[in-house]
């Protein structure tokens, strides 16, 4: 699920003196948590005899546990009220399995909750993401909370959206803001769909959430790189000493069920990294092997560190590891200017038309799609062949059919105007 932010919720339109949109509240109070067999039984034959799509939300334990699996799930299908599962209890979810097939889902930032449910074996045959919905209808601001007191005009609660759903019990106060995220989201998806249809992009829509129906969470290759303050480090063998010890904080997170920060904290792989200690002492004099249980893995530390300082050159991590994707865009023009000014010219009319069409300039195409389009285009510089080849590199990519439509012909202008120009 998608929460709010902090920031106030009135602009330079609102009136200081507008009267505050009346709270969301459960119109039918807050339902027990059903936790066995027999209870999703008997909460999956109510759910089946319900009519129409069925909002659906997941609350997870992220920060606090290694896993992404979902402790919490929350159905409401008009005619059968809300349902709060909790799935950790159980041994199988077939009954809610068969009692969703064929329905269409409601979920706000779908990409978010899909993994969770679908190792549950849940599995949408259609949906509508709400969140999605709002960016091609151009809101600014597309957070639950937010889109329904503007769509609908309620104010929604914004505690516990970063708390630790592995909690048992879990407080009557989180389950009722866990509850409230699936108390409009019908009435939500409702008010967007016709907004939808009026504003000529329901088609699109269509197409985008078809699309996330086979969505799957990617797979994050060398993550290791992606530790905070990695750039203080030097040398190969430095580089070496931060890969081994977040792999190794991540087997031990796995291993415990907790966020690898619970462990030790970037900054301590950083400083080890840095100072490469080689006993115990010289290790729990860095900064970050203090508490947290850091000193009970510290042999694990050693010899990770030891990993790295053993290790043949061959065998140590580069600075930055070759890719089949461009080169960053700043770096085009020393390498390429007449790509560079492809990518410029392709920027300058898909910003335009985001403006023209109200919605944000990454959902008319991926950014990533646009960089390697614009630096490896078709040869062929006939105009047709060369949309037609832009086409079929796009649809390669995975970019939507409406996505293609818009932005082809662009794309295609762009490398014939950087052309004439050189």
């Amino acid at each position: 699920m998608s929460h709010e932010s902090t920031e106030p919720e009135t602009g330079p339109d609102t009136p200081e003196d507008a009267a505050p949109a009346p709270l969301l509240t459960l119109r039918d109070g807050l339902p027990p948590v059903t936790d066995t067999d027999e209870g999703l039984s008997k909460a999956a034959a109510a759910i089946a005899a319900g009519t129409g799509p069925v909002g659906i939300d997941a609350e997870r334990a992220s920060g606090y546990r290694y896993s992404n699996r979902a402790y919490l799930i929350q159905l409401r299908r008009e005619g059968s009220g809300i349902w709060l599962i909790d799935p950790i209890e159980l041994t199988t979810m077939e009954p809610l399995v068969e009692a969703l097939e064929g329905t269409e889902w409601i979920l706000h930032a779908a990409t978010q909750d899909l993994p969770c449910l679908n190792d549950l074996g849940l599995y949408p045959a259609a949906l509508f993401d709400t969140e999605l919905a709002g960016r091609l209808l151009g809101y600014p601001r597309v957070g639950l909370g937010t889109l329904v007191e503007t769509v609908l005009g309620f104010t929604m609660l914004k505690e516990h959206s970063a708390a630790d759903w592995s909690t048992r019990p879990l407080p009557d106060a989180w389950l009722e803001y866990a509850a409230l995220d699936v108390e409009v989201l019908v009435e939500l998806r409702d008010a967007l769909a016709d907004e939808l249809v009026a504003q000529g992009k329901d088609a699109w829509a269509r197409q985008e959430f078809d699309w996330l129906r086979g969505f799957e969470a990617p797979v994050r290759t060398d993550a290791w790189r992606r530790t905070s303050g990695m750039h203080r480090v030097r040398g190969r063998r430095g580089l070496a000493a931060v890969r081994e010890l977040w792999l190794e904080r991540d087997r031990i997170a796995q291993q415990r069920d907790v966020t690898p920060s619970r462990i030790i904290p970037d900054a301590a792989i950083v400083a080890a990294a840095q100072e490469l200690p080689k006993d115990k002492a010289s290790l729990l004099g860095l900064k970050g092997f203090h508490g947290r249980g850091a000193e009970r893995y510290v042999s694990s530390w050693l010899k990770a560190l030891d990993r790295a300082a053993t290790m043949p050159e061959d065998d140590l991590p580069v600075r930055s590891p070759r890719s089949d994707g461009p080169p960053p865009p700043r770096a085009w023009a020393d390498k390429d200017p007449v790509a560079a000014r492809r990518l410029a010219l392709a920027r300058e009319a898909i910003n335009a038309l985001s403006e023209e069409r109200n919605l944000p300039a990454e959902n008319l195409l991926t950014p990533d799609f646009l960089r390697r389009t614009m630096w490896t285009p078709p040869g062929t510089r006939d105009p047709g062949a060369l949309l037609d080849g832009i086409i079929e590199i796009l649809s390669g990519f995975g970019a939507r059919g409406w996505q293609i439509a818009l932005t082809a012909p662009l794309l295609t202008d762009a490398v014939l105007q950087a052309d004439n120009e050189s």
